[in-house]
Parts: C-alpha cells; sequence; structure tokens
C-alpha cells in the first residue's frame, strides 16, 4: 500500500511521530522509533506507557515520517493497531537500535519494562510530492 519513497523513510533514520487519542478526546503526540514490514507499520514502545493505555481504548493512531536530510520529504498516515505484539526479548528494539543507532543492542533497558510493538494497518496515506529545498 506505500509508495516506495514512504518505505524508503521508514527505513532510515527518521524519527517517527505517532498520535493517539486521549480518554477526553485530545490528541497524544509521541516521538518513536518505527519501521515498515510486510505492510504494516511497527512503532516499538513500552507497556504501560500512555500511547499503549490510548490504543487499549481506541486503536486509531496517525503517523508522520519526516526526513532527517529534507524536511519536505514526508508523509502523513492515518491507521488503526489491529495487534500488539510482545517484544520481551528486545528482537525488535534491537533491530531498531540497529536502524537508528548503528547499534546492535538496545542500550535503553530498565528493570520490569516490557517492550511491545504496536502493528498498524495503513488506511490513508498523504505522500508530499517530490520537493527539494532550495539555497537561494
Amino acid at each position: 500500500m506505500l509508495e516506495e519513497k514512504t518505505k524508503k523513510l521508514f527505513q532510515k533514520k527518521n524519527i517517527v511521530f505517532i498520535a493517539t487519542i486521549m480518554k477526553d478526546g485530545s490528541p497524544q503526540l509521541s516521538p518513536v522509533w518505527a519501521n515498515y514490514d510486510s505492510g504494516y507499520i511497527l512503532v516499538n514502545t513500552a507497556e504501560g506507557r500512555i500511547k499503549h493505555k490510548n490504543i487499549l481504548r481506541d486503536p486509531r493512531v496517525a503517523v508522520s515520517v519526516v526526513s532527517n536530510d529534507n524536511p519536505l520529504d514526508m508523509t502523513t498516515i492515518q491507521g488503526t493497531v489491529i495487534q500488539i505484539i510482545p517484544d520481551y526479548d528486545y528482537t525488535h528494539a534491537d533491530k531498531l537500535t540497529q536502524q537508528y543507532m548503528g547499534k546492535n543492542h538496545y542500550p535503553f533497558k530498565r528493570d520490569g519494562e516490557k517492550r511491545i510493538i504496536l502493528k498498524i494497518t495503513p488506511k490513508r496515506v498523504f505522500v508530499m510530492p517530490e520537493l527539494k529545498i532550495s539555497d537561494e
């Protein structure tokens, strides 16, 4: 469903922002590490965080990824979290650590923290047309 341009944004060190819906209906926004695999956006977080609690109540999300190299190269996606997958062994967290930091193991482990993956199905996708920043 996603264009190659968008898939490439998810393969680099680009920070992804995920918006969830608070109990009172207001938006909540978090910067996260994420990747794209087999038609799904995969966001790694920890159990009990506010975005996790919000998704348990309402699985609708919006995700935005912007290129670090060109802020005009961006994609915004509305979707639904269809599954919450345990990442207790940090396999996905380690994969994202390699992508974002060039290190083999997730360095921010906390005692008792349980990592999870939010599996998101994209529903609506907006891709910014090809634009370049001018030096003029």
